[in-house]
């Protein structure tokens, strides 16, 4: 999802999808710790997805 895409969401849907992306990475991090992940850039991009989506909720509810 583009930043534009996130930034035409509610601050609702925002939260929503930063605790989702989180939950998906955690799981991730699990599977990784297990055995070794063939796409291990899946975990650098949702951690650039979160903080792209916590910037967004923080610029919405600071205006």
């Amino acid at each position: 999802m583009k930043a534009k895409e996130i930034r035409e969401l509610g601050v609702d849907d925002l939260v929503t999808k930063a605790k989702d992306l989180a939950e998906e990475l955690n799981k991730l991090k699990f599977q990784h710790g297990i055995r070794p992940l063939e796409n291990t850039a899946k975990l650098k991009d949702l951690r650039r997805q979160i903080s792209v989506v916590k910037t967004v909720i923080t610029e919405k509810t600071s205006v």
